[in-house]
């Protein structure tokens, strides 16, 4: 045990439980008991020894809780001289207060399931003590102190260590009730332990020389007086039968209370109701005076049936006590009954013990023989073995000489061919090691090519790719024109360039997703196609890539299919190179374009509102032959403008004239972005930081291409309009 041990702090509920228990021991009318069992304590608070003391309770329950001591310091156990019953069992206590016989009036003692390693010898003092619990502790014996308990009639003193008990027990003339260990007993011996109370008393008589009575012929003394009548209260029977009444008036005690809550919560609210009527109306006070009174009558109306319900309750809980009793003790005649049919039991088998003995013995004998026999036929069978192997061995000696002979010109011989073979092995083996290696070269070169040429080929991907350079090279010239016309006071252009590089942010934000999510999903086919290739296929990479480069492409499929390549090529040029599965399933001609709008193309699948433009207005041109083709090209780009190359001539917007954004897009329609021609001048296209080196770097949400990388790694909010980034893009300028 350690010589210093950490209290260990109760939880809220044990503390609150502890609050609780005495507040409510402290009430008016409250009842003899004070239980303040699992509260988790590790001493007894000093409260309670007062509590018990000027309230005078008659039962403390302390039981479930890690006490190491009865007493804490600056108490006197004086102040409990009042209790009648003292539960302490499931604790942590190794020894009880020395003047524990000051408790005069205690008729139950429970401190089961503790360390106790001795009893002191106050203990005797108790002379009205009924119950004595003292079962599962490290008690080795009891004090002759015990024998001057005489209204002691149940004693329990198992699982502990007592081998021995005092003769003075036999003073104690009203046990009627004594449990222990029977079998580890060696006074008295075990076999009068096991023939139960009566029989151990009978036998401590004779050794003190005094004849023994039964506990029948002696009476309890008073226990109470109370206002001139005597109550004795018999607390005998089992320890079972007292922990079932202790049990049910514990939950009869929480049932009153409950409604004790109950009605006094039902008396709050009424009161509450009344001072509301008063300062309502003083003149409905009379009826409400009245009302209250008759609800008075009926909760004191309530309250008697209530009492005289517990009555009848604390009644039939006595019967059934006493019916308990009753059975106890038939019980007991019955394992009277059962332990002498055991004894016979006994003897007999000890009969049959004996006979299965004089078998064995008799089958041991012929045992014996048997093997002797045995052993006379093994010599002889091994003395003509040993003639045998003579005979044997001189014919071995003459094949082993010639076996050699053999054996040694079949060494050399073999062992020229293993020279030559190891060379002709070494040699295979460098050869394949070579080939090996070439081979894994040139698989890893095809994986490769592969991988690029799949990117490559792959028409969503390279859709996506040139929408982000679409993007980023609108977002690079919105950047361009608004560091140019920053000094400018036109609030309406930079609304609408703000409104700009929102939609071309976020757009920029779903491309960049969907092309990760198309790599992902280019790097799952890869990895499946590596599975195939793990079945020692030769060249399996080779043919893949044979096959990609000898697939068609999109546009003479469709063609083949039966679309106009004229059609084909507006598509390809508008980018919805991605809708000619859509035109070619359906069969959608050119005559067939004339006679649609823009409703029946969004049936077909045809969301964008540019490409349905730009594809009624084509087919109905295509109608007058030899239009022009930058007549054509005007057209479309009045609907879906698109962003002029870098080398077109620099073009400044006037002020009179007005640029109206698109309309929003929803999140999963992509569009060719638009904006105004590139403005050019000295140092458009410099960092604004450094201003050495060109603006590389797209902040993201606002979209702002005003920093080079270096630069850009530094800051944390946008230089134009100095707001916080989320993202960066590289970009890189073709």
């Amino acid at each position: 045990m350690p010589l210093f041990f950490r209290k260990r702090k109760p939880s809220d509920d044990s503390q609150k439980r502890l609050e609780y228990q005495l507040c409510r021991s402290k009430e008016a009318g409250a009842d003899d008991i004070l239980d303040i069992s699992a509260c988790e304590l590790s001493e007894v608070p000093s409260s309670a020894f007062s509590i018990c003391k000027v309230l005078q309770k008659k039962v403390l329950i302390l039981h479930n809780n890690e006490l190491r001591s009865l007493l804490p310091k600056g108490c006197d156990i004086s102040a409990l001289a009042t209790l009648k019953v003292l539960d302490l069992h499931e604790n942590k206590l190794t020894s009880l207060p020395e003047d524990i016989g000051k408790l005069a009036l205690l008729q139950i003692l429970n401190v089961e399931k503790n360390r106790l390693k001795a009893l002191p010898d106050s203990i005797g003092d108790l002379r009205l003590l009924q119950t004595l619990s003292l079962k599962g502790n490290y008690l080795s014996e009891l004090p002759s102190s015990v024998g001057s308990l005489h209204s002691l009639r149940t004693l329990d003193v198992s699982d502990n260590n007592i081998v021995q008990l005092p003769k003075a027990l036999a003073y104690i003339r009203t046990l009627e009730s004594f449990t222990l260990d029977a079998v580890m007993m060696s006074y008295p011996p075990a076999s009068v332990c096991t023939e139960g109370t009566e029989s151990i008393q009978r036998f401590l008589c004779t050794e003190l020389g005094e004849e023994y009575c039964p506990p029948s012929q002696y009476l309890l003394p008073v226990l109470e007086n109370d206002s001139g009548k005597q109550n004795c209260d018999h607390w005998d029977g089992l320890e079972e039968a007292w922990q079932n009444k202790f049990s049910d008036y514990e939950k009869r005690k929480q049932q009153k209370q409950q409604e004790k809550l109950a009605f006094e919560r039902h008396l709050e609210e009424r009161q509450k109701e009344h001072t509301q009527l008063l300062l309502m109306n003083t003149s409905h006070k009379e009826n409400i005076l009245n009302s209250v009174r008759q609800e008075q009558e009926r909760l004191e109306q309530g309250v008697s049936q209530q009492q005289r319900a517990q009555e009848a309750e604390r009644l039939l809980i006595l019967e059934k006590v006493r019916q308990a009793e009753d059975s106890i003790s038939s019980r007991i005649s019955n394992m009277l009954m059962d332990n002498n049919r055991q004894k016979k039991s006994t003897e007999f088998l000890q009969a049959m013990e004996e006979d299965r003995i004089r078998m064995e013995h008799l089958t041991a004998i012929t045992q014996e023989e048997a093997n002797s026999l045995r052993r006379r036929e093994v010599a002889g069978a091994m003395q003509k073995m040993l003639s045998d192997s003579c005979a044997m061995s001189l014919l071995q000696e003459a094949s082993d000489c010639r076996r050699q002979s053999l054996v040694s010109e079949a060494c050399r011989s073999m062992e020229n061919l293993d020279r030559k073979f190891d060379k002709m092995l070494s040699l295979q083996a460098l050869d394949k090691s070579k080939a090996i290696a070439h081979i894994l070269q040139e698989e890893e070169m095809q994986k490769a090519a592969f991988q690029a040429l799949q990117l490559q080929k792959d028409a969503v991907h390279g859709y996506i790719r040139n929408q982000i350079k679409l993007i980023e090279g609108e977002l690079m010239q919105l950047t361009k024109l608004e560091i140019k016309k920053r000094n400018l006071d036109s609030e309406n252009l930079q609304e609408i360039l703000v409104e700009q590089r929102t939609a071309l942010s976020d757009l920029l934000h779903q491309l960049l997703k969907q092309r990760d999510q198309r790599e992902k999903e280019l790097r799952q086919i890869l990895a499946e196609m590596e599975l195939k290739s793990e079945s020692n296929q030769q060249n399996y990479w080779m043919i893949q890539y044979q096959r990609l480069l000898d697939a068609k492409p999109v546009s003479l499929r469709m063609q083949e299919a039966g679309i106009d390549k004229e059609l084909v090529n507006l598509l390809c040029k508008l980018s919805g190179q991605h809708y000619l599965p859509i035109l070619a399933h359906h069969r959608v001609t050119i005559e067939a374009l004339r006679h649609m709008n823009s409703s029946d193309l969004k049936k077909l699948g045809i969301n964008e509102l540019g490409i349905q433009k730009a594809l009624l207005n084509w087919s109905r041109e295509h109608q007058t032959e030899g239009v022009c083709k930058a007549v054509q090209q005007d057209q479309v780009s009045e609907v879906t403008p698109t962003a002029p190359p870098p080398s077109s001539p620099p073009s400044l917007p006037d002020a009179s004239t007005t640029w109206i954004p698109s309309p929003p897009l929803t999140p999963g329609t992509p569009v060719t972005p638009s904006a105004p021609s590139p403005v050019e001048g000295p140092g458009s296209s410099e960092c604004v930081v450094c201003m050495e080196t060109g603006s590389q770097v797209i902040f993201l949400p606002c979209g702002h291409v005003c920093c080079c990388q270096v630069c850009s790694d530094a800051l944390q909010n946008c230089p134009l309009c100095r707001s916080n980034i989320s993202q960066r893009v590289r970009f890189y300028h073709s």
